[in-house]
């Protein structure tokens, strides 16, 4: 599929990476919040009314994460692949939540759990899209010792997406962290060089330059304000993009 640049007016296909603890509860960002699931699949059934062909990523922090297993003594292997299965929890709730909202999705993981999800395949994956449904990529890369944002970035490239979305319920990238310091300053526009020259908390460095060789733009905003996820695939310039 042509890509129409960071600069055109709307996407036609997306990849929208979320953080694990965006469906947390507010207080811990653990479990998974009923309410923040609702209003994602909301937004993305809207989404995709609109024709856009729209592809999913969630991580698993808010099931558990890996790091703090790793912590305690245990091999990384075996930490990411439990973090992997967290994320296909939260690919299973969200599927149920934009079924609710009357659109098909499907969701598609890295690792075999055939009861449950399909077996990612590349073009599975697309035919999925070209019909209209919402995919969700669970399970990460089915590797460990990479990360759900780099799993996001090999998935959008794969499937020849437009632009990766990294929803978080911050507006953007900041030169320091926002509520801390009140006088942080939100960057409109980024380099990858930028990125990881400065060593931004955006993605890790994997991820970014995996974007980087693919050419493909990033867009960090706050997907939590109603409406939000509908703007920016429209081409609405919200939050920090990053590109070349």
């Amino acid at each position: 599929m042509s890509s129409p640049g960071a600069d055109s007016k709307s996407y036609r296909r997306v990849l929208l990476k979320l953080s694990g603890e965006a469906l947390g509860h507010p207080e811990n960002g653990q479990g998974i919040d009923s309410g923040a699931v609702s209003l994602l699949a909301r937004q993305l059934a809207r989404v995709s009314r609109m024709g856009v062909e729209l592809a999913l990523v969630c991580g698993g922090g808010n099931i558990l994460r890996g790091a703090n297993f790793r912590s305690s003594g245990m091999h990384r292997a075996s930490a990411d692949y439990m973090g992997m299965l967290g994320t296909i929890i939260n690919g299973l709730a969200l599927s149920h939540a934009i079924e609710e909202e009357g659109v098909e999705s499907r969701v598609l993981t890295a690792l075999e759990v055939r009861q449950v999800a399909e077996p990612f395949v590349r073009r599975r994956a697309l035919a999925h899209l070209e019909k209209g449904r919402v995919i969700i990529l669970a399970g990460g890369t089915g590797n460990p010792f990479f990360t759900t944002d780099t799993a996001a970035a090999l998935r959008a490239s794969e499937l020849g997406c437009e632009v990766l979305l990294k929803g978080t319920k911050v507006d953007g990238v900041y030169n320091a962290d926002p509520e801390k310091d009140p006088k942080a300053e939100r960057f409109e526009e980024l380099k990858y060089m930028d990125v990881l020259r400065e060593r931004l908390n955006v993605m890790d460095g994997t991820s970014i330059t995996l974007c980087m060789e693919s050419n493909l733009p990033v867009v960090v905003f706050d997907a939590f304000v109603e409406g939000n996820i509908e703007r920016v695939v429209q081409g609405e310039k919200l939050g920090t993009l990053i590109r070349s």
